[in-house]
């Protein structure tokens, strides 16, 4: 039996456009710091895909910055902003209690070592930022706040984010959002929405890994996290990953996600296993979510056990983010959104994307009932 992928959310498989691209450019030679006809021409292949980024996510060409990755990009926003506003005297970073760890890990860098102070903004029970908790908070110290970070969508439970409302309540302080779930699968303008920056990840949109960009405005300058050669407007050094950005450029600019196809997947899915096991609940399912996402909390089991027994189905899904897969502990996420320690341990992320068909819906849902069942079992021996 082959093997059914519902883990899109972690990485997605790269488009045909994408290995065209990053094969051909393999095997093309140039630096494109140097300034000879080899590495002139490999600039100009990485400007033209700066060009195609920009575009697709409504911004300037000069404002995309390439990384490694969504992490790093993220890393070099909220630490380069609050390096930035310490210097004018503030010291407060602002991020939302769901923040994938690539913001959250940095937050607390900066709180053990840098000496800010961390202030998280609660959610609803859907998933969705409590904007008067943010509105309080900007309005009584909204002096000392040096970054507001929230992400674009969530990767756990798809929630999309009020980030245009996030940036009019912000008023002149710096705004990031991490969009690296959002890029291509929903409508996603930095010119439109108004942030100071915004995280992009490749392998999340039908590209390679190891690339991702900073979306920086044209006129903020902030500190660099590496220093060398002064590449990506002084803030990013580092020979520039020709083979993966123009790979990058070439998802971005395919059509192969199709959002009205995908949600109509992910809504059989969650009305074949509601119907199948009535208990189960579907997280942030009243909120406006991504198409590709489903979280489900099924009582009475254990994550970890029924990932292995998905897994044994030939079935691949997640319990959360795979870049904490491993870790047992429950999800941070569901906590924020008033789970119990019990209970949020007892959910499985499910993520459709452009590879997915109907059949993987109608097998998955047709398993799990014993997965269930075999999961309760297993959990009260």
């Amino acid at each position: 039996m082959s093997s059914i992928y519902l883990d899109h959310a972690a990485t997605t498989p790269m488009v045909e456009e994408a290995l065209i691209a990053m094969t051909a450019q393999l095997a093309r030679l140039g630096n494109p710091s140097s300034l000879h006809t080899h590495g002139r021409a490999t600039r100009k292949t990485l400007e033209d895909a700066r060009e195609v980024i920009a575009k697709e996510v409504g911004c300037l060409p000069s404002e995309v910055i390439f990384t490694a990755s969504g992490t790093e990009a993220n890393n070099t926003a909220l630490k380069g902003l609050y390096w930035q506003g310490r210097d004018k005297g503030k010291h407060v970073v602002v991020i939302s209690s769901i923040e994938h760890h690539a913001i959250l890990d940095p937050a607390h860098w900066l709180e053990v070592h840098e000496g800010a102070e961390v202030i998280q903004i609660p959610v609803t029970h859907d998933g969705v930022v409590d904007l008067e908790f943010l509105t309080h908070i900007v309005a009584t110290r909204g002096n000392e706040i040096a970054v507001i970070s929230v992400m674009h969508a969530n990767n756990e439970t798809g929630v999309i984010q009020p980030i245009r409302k996030v940036v009019d309540i912000a008023g002149e302080i710096p705004v990031h959002t991490d969009a690296a779930q959002s890029f291509k699968k929903v409508p996603l303008s930095f010119a439109e929405l108004g942030v100071f920056a915004m995280s992009l990840s490749a392998h999340k949109t039908g590209g390679p890994l190891g690339i991702g960009a900073l979306i920086l405005r044209r006129a903020v300058e902030i500190p660099a996290l590496l220093h060398g050669g002064g590449q990506e407007r002084e803030i990013r050094s580092g020979t520039l990953n020709a083979p993966a950005i123009v790979a990058f450029a070439a998802a971005a600019q395919s059509k192969y996600y199709d959002s009205a196809k995908i949600s109509a997947l992910r809504d059989s899915f969650i009305a074949g296993i509601t119907s199948a096991l009535p208990e189960v609940i579907v997280n942030g399912l009243k909120a406006d979510r991504l198409p590709g996402i489903v979280n489900v909390t099924f009582p009475g089991t254990q994550s970890d056990s029924l990932l292995l027994l998905m897994d044994a189905q030939n079935i691949s899904c997640s319990t959360g983010s795979a870049c904490s897969a491993g870790v047992h502990e429950a999800s941070h996420v569901l906590l924020a959104m008033g789970h119990n320690e019990v209970s949020a341990q007892s959910s499985l992320r499910f993520s459709f994307g452009a590879t997915s068909t109907s059949a993987d819906v109608d097998f998955a849902v047709s398993v799990l009932p014993d997965v269930i069942t075999r999961g309760r079992a297993a959990n009260l021996s």
